[in-house]
């Protein structure tokens, strides 16, 4: 196992399509909930103990083999908003792209091959950390890093929001997002034995209206 190769993978500048989504963040702002980088953090927080924790619990399943036809329906399960279901997939089969140029797979190939439209983003993480070599805490690292990341890199756009202060309170939230990876993980290692629903289904609600909302502007600045 490289380490190293979570590096590539979490980095914002990995080809898999991230930039052009906000996370919710852009709903968010113009609903104002989002305005300065304190509630930039509680937003932030919000995703890392909701969404973000279902997604690195998947990822975490997939590296650890469960069936990638289990978990995205698990994936779909825990999205009740079609603008979101759309949104992980689309990333999913961009992700996919990018993760098999650069760790080429038969189970990637297999993966293309189920799901031609795309498989929910998380699940596309764990099987292309699988296929770099890395562990299940690595590939929740990686989901959980991306769910609070993006909102903040996107609000620097949407707001012009100072980069230093975006950049603080990713900070801020390391110590939480240490815990919410293992928790992630321990969920995963339950699934294994006890099926999907001992993954978590944690919801947020204001995310689930807000891209639904957020999908019918005529303008955007971000794809979700």
């Amino acid at each position: 196992m490289s380490r190293a190769a979570l590096l590539v993978l979490a980095d914002g500048r990995f080809p898999a399509g991230g930039h052009a989504h906000s996370g919710g963040a852009e709903a968010a702002v113009k609903a104002g909930r989002i305005t300065d980088a304190a509630t930039l953090e509680h937003f932030c927080r919000g995703r890392l103990h909701t969404t973000g924790l279902v997604a690195a619990s998947l990822a975490a399943a997939a590296v650890l083999g469960m069936p990638a036809r289990e978990l995205d329906a698990a994936a779909d399960a825990r999205t009740p908003s079609p603008a979101l279901r759309t949104a992980a997939r689309r990333l999913g089969r961009q992700w996919v792209r990018a993760a098999r140029a650069t760790w080429p797979s038969p189970e990637l190939d297999a993966l293309t091959r189920e799901f031609p439209k795309g498989a929910h983003q998380p699940v596309v993480v764990g099987l292309t950390a699988r296929a770099a070599g890395l562990e299940p805490l690595d590939a929740a690292y990686c989901a959980l890093y991306e769910s609070v990341s993006g909102p903040a890199t996107a609000t620097v756009r949407l707001l012009s929001l100072d980069p230093f202060d975006a950049t603080g309170v990713l900070a801020r939230l390391a110590p939480e997002l240490d815990q919410v990876a293992d928790r992630a993980v321990d969920a995963a290692r339950r699934a294994v034995t006890e099926g999907v629903d001992a993954l978590p289904a944690a919801s947020a609600p204001l995310l689930e209206i807000g891209a639904q909302a957020h999908a019918a502007w005529p303008v955007r600045l971000f794809a979700s």
